[in-house]
């Protein structure tokens, strides 16, 4: 009797290396794996990066980003996307015109821009070409800095709805506001869910953690989510699994240490 096989099901990461393996690609691919989902991965750049910081990024030629695209795209059918980040127009343009070529799903874009130290990882020109490139995908989840970037407003704790729906009526695509820059003294965190095709609003509450290592945690919750999707979940579904996949990881995370600055999530509960 032959055996029985099937395909897994598969996320693509389409983001930057961190060499000292708390963000980006490698957040990304431990997240994917964690949630039962299998990862294969387009590096847009690597950078010199540990936990106190990014001492410098080199970004991989667009043609070779292209290659790899096509390497992955051409043999390997995704259930989901994630995009984290791309540093330039080119990138961002052969990205989109990929995805459409071979009609991805359930694309995921964390909108990097800046790190949580403050260096710049994108350019002015690709922050507007970012922008052009929002509706094309299905669900975005910007931190709070990152949000007001794109809405030109200041949020807070009591115009978060508000807020992630204007963001999602702007770029046409549904929105995961994450909160965790509002209100550090408050025992709670609250993300708002907007989706745009159904104009539902959804507050997610899960308990703040006090901890430094947090390193890597909007990669690894936009690859969760990913992951999830995949996987077959609703994309309500899969945010609400995805916030508490990496709240759990924060947890596991909070009594480990990893070289001497922001240490990353405990993405296997280790």
């Amino acid at each position: 009797m032959e055996d029985i096989k099937t395909p897994y099901n598969s996320v693509l990461s389409i983001a930057g290396s961190d060499s000292g393996g708390c963000a980006g690609i490698q957040a990304d691919i431990k997240s994917i794996s964690a949630c039962g989902a299998y990862a294969a991965t387009v590096i847009t750049a690597t950078t010199a990066q540990n936990t106190l910081g990014v001492t410098d990024i080199h970004a991989i030629p667009t043609s070779h980003i292209e290659k790899q695209l096509d390497a992955v795209l051409s043999d390997i059918q995704f259930g989901a996307v994630k995009i984290g980040m791309l540093h330039s127009c080119e990138v961002i343009k052969i990205v989109q015109e990929k995805l459409a070529e071979y009609k991805l799903k359930n694309i995921v874009l964390d909108p990097v821009m800046v790190t949580t130290s403050g260096h710049k990882l994108i350019t002015d020109d690709a922050i507007e070409c970012l922008k052009n490139f929002l509706p094309h995908v299905n669900l975005i989840t910007p931190n709070i800095p990152e949000a007001e970037l794109l809405i030109d407003e200041e949020i807070n704790g009591d115009n978060m709805e508000e807020m992630a729906k204007k963001i999602a009526e702007n770029y046409k695509t549904s929105v995961l506001l994450k909160g965790g820059h509002i209100d550090a003294d408050s025992n709670d965190m609250t993300d708002v869910f907007y989706e745009y095709s159904t104009g539902k609003t959804i507050t997610i509450t899960n308990p703040r953690i006090v901890t430094n290592n947090t390193h890597g945690t909007g990669c690894s919750l936009s690859s969760s989510i990913a992951a999830f999707l995949s996987l077959g979940d609703s994309i309500e579904t899969a945010i609400k699994k995805g916030c508490k996949y990496v709240n759990k990881a924060i947890t596991d995370g909070k009594y480990k240490t990893l070289g001497n600055g922001n240490g990353p999530i405990n993405h296997f509960g280790l």
